[in-house]
């Protein structure tokens, strides 16, 4: 998952190859650095502004009595914004902007282009429901599982942010109208997880919170009542009013794909190349899969093998305590063979997945923002089963925790992953690179993290741990497969759990979840491109360093650039190379 949960909130309702690249001035006029100064503060405080549950996630805690206003008015406010921004950023960038403002502008440039195709053009805030309902559990828990200031004054807070949630349902009910089912379904399932979510956890840590303030224990009890009530009317509402008019189509087509692309990853391959790359890892993690497999067991099949090695898997109860497990030999490897400097000796927090946020993921990385000054727990969230499911599809779920892949999902969500990336956040060079993340670098990195690790000894040869990487590989093969011919190519929801099955090795209900995980992430292929450009990346700088190249040299001055994306970081790390990078 991207860096922090909440990050969700924008991603769902949406960095362009702008005119000039990164790092290179123009001659039309002066630098004036204190005005692009400026205009960073500006743009920033209008995205929190709209965003305020991402402004409590980075670390502005001005913000945290407010929730998101996703009326339909607020959207085309929003858009109207963007469209001025964009004027005066294009006027700053023909100035002679330093390197590292160039950067930025470009980064700012793109993160603008992107929120207007998905507010103007996919019109997301009428399809999907998605966020209307993650939101508000989201930003509570924000405010819950920090301890950035006292309870007491934190529970302030969160009744002033609760205010909002009825609002918000009700912008879902009168905006959503041209929804998929598939988002129908995911949305009602995130909101009946979200009435238990704030009748225990929530009312739990209120009734902590107030201590002997009664009264406004009482005041929290009586917005607490409204939310939990307006949830239940939204979750009947989308049972029996939506679902049965849900037949939107969630493909967003190949133009806006590509554009979607360009400017939230900088990836600008024509479409038949793009896929043609990723067919072409597919078929070679595919067939290394295949060959090693028959190491474990020669006369089985690949699902045999697989079933197999998933027999070792916890049981619901003991989950949690199967992941931690994991941690300490992992962060010891990473320390023990020099893969990375962790600049850190804290450790994440593993703790079940929230109700809210249990969206189509198996695990992610949850950590504070940039600017948290005092909270500084970083949670590694593992998704459970649901109450709901049947035995079969709960044995399914925990087959895909067992002992090789749960280690291979450390190695991508701690160490050295995203959790090490977060450790590096606060040292990012400028405010724009600490804020703004690019899915391609921060889940490319990750990915790249657990083939690296393998490759580096991590197993110590052991052929199923192998099996369990190039497992998670051909998974993320199969989503960037997916996002483009479920976007691009009409292919269907169930053609494309087909693949993640038969070709990715999934277990039917995985399969199923991933590809629709698809419908709303359209360009979910930023785990697989992310890491052939960094893996293309490395032998570049590996050339260009010769005899004083080091593994871990390329670690640490790759991560500590920020999450941009991995075309800026070639620019920076090999003087301004514009070679291709996939």
């Amino acid at each position: 998952m991207r860096r922090a949960a909440i990050l969700l909130i924008a991603g769902l309702f949406a960095v362009s190859c702008s005119r000039k690249p990164a790092g290179s001035g123009s001659e039309s006029g002066p630098a004036n650095p204190a005005a692009f100064r400026d205009f960073v503060e500006e743009y920033f405080h209008s995205y929190f502004a709209f965003y305020p549950s991402t402004g409590t996630s980075t670390g502005f805690h001005e913000y945290d009595g407010k929730l998101e206003d996703f009326s339909a008015a607020k959207f085309r406010d929003r858009s109207a914004d963007l469209r001025g921004q964009l004027g005066r950023l294009d006027a700053l960038r023909k100035t002679n902007l330093s390197a590292e403002d160039a950067i930025d502008a470009e980064l700012i440039d793109n993160k603008i282009r992107a929120e207007l195709l998905d507010i103007d053009t996919l019109r997301s805030w009428r399809k999907n429901g998605i966020p209307y309902i993650t939101t508000p559990g989201q930003a509570v828990d924000l405010i819950m599982k920090r301890n950035y200031a006292p309870k007491l004054e934190r529970l302030r807070l969160l009744i002033s942010r609760m205010q909002g949630i009825e609002p918000m349902l009700n912008a879902l009910h009168n905006n959503v109208t041209e929804p998929p089912r598939e988002f129908t379904e995911l949305t009602l399932r995130i909101c009946q997880g979200s009435v238990g979510f704030f009748r225990k956890e929530v009312a739990e840590w209120a009734k902590d919170a107030a201590g002997a303030d009664d009264a406004l224990y009482s005041e929290f009890q009586s917005i607490n009542r409204k939310v939990i009530a307006a949830l239940e009317v939204t979750s009947r509402f989308l049972s029996t009013d939506q679902l049965p008019l849900s037949t939107g189509s969630f493909a967003i087509g190949p133009e806006n794909f590509r554009k979607k692309l360009l400017y939230e990853e900088m990836i600008d391959l024509p479409l038949d190349k793009l896929l043609a790359i990723g067919e072409a890892q597919l078929e070679k993690d595919r067939q290394e899969f295949l060959a090693v497999a028959k190491k474990i067991q020669p006369n089985a099949s690949p699902a045999e093998v697989m079933k197999t090695l998933s027999n070792e898997h916890p049981s619901e109860d003991k989950l949690l305590d199967f992941a931690k497990a994991t941690l300490e030999d992992i962060r010891k490897f990473v320390v023990d063979k020099k893969i990375i400097r962790i600049p850190s000796d804290v450790r994440p927090t593993i703790l079940e997945t929230p109700p809210y946020a249990r969206t189509g993921t198996f695990a992610s990385m949850d950590t504070p923002g940039a600017y948290e000054s005092v909270a500084k727990e970083a949670m590694y969230y593992v998704t459970p089963t649901e109450p709901s499911w049947t035995r079969a599809h709960k044995e399914e779920h925990l087959r895909m925790f067992n002992k090789p892949v749960m280690d291979l999902i450390t190695i991508h969500e701690a160490y050295p992953g995203h959790y090490t990336q977060f450790l590096f956040a606060k040292d990012f060079p400028t405010k724009t690179r600490r804020i703004l993340a690019t899915s391609s670098n921060a889940e490319g990195w990750a990915h790249y993290a657990e083939q690296m690790m393998v490759e580096e000894g991590f197993g110590a040869a052991d052929p199923k741990v192998h099996l369990a990487q190039l497992s998670e590989a051909l998974l993320r093969d199969c989503r960037y497969i997916s996002g483009i011919r479920l976007h691009t190519q009409n292919q269907t929801v169930e053609q494309a759990a087909r693949l993640f099955i038969e070709k990715g090795y999934q277990e039917p209900a995985n399969g199923e979840e991933e590809a629709r995980r698809g419908t709303y992430d359209p360009t979910y292929l930023y785990y697989t491109a992310g890491k052939l450009q960094i893996y293309k990346l490395r032998e570049d700088y590996k050339r260009s360093k010769g005899s004083a190249y080091s593994l871990g040299d390329f670690h640490t001055n790759f991560i500590k650039q920020g999450s941009i994306p991995n075309k800026m970081i070639r620019r920076i790390l090999l003087n301004g190379d514009q070679s291709p990078d996939l």
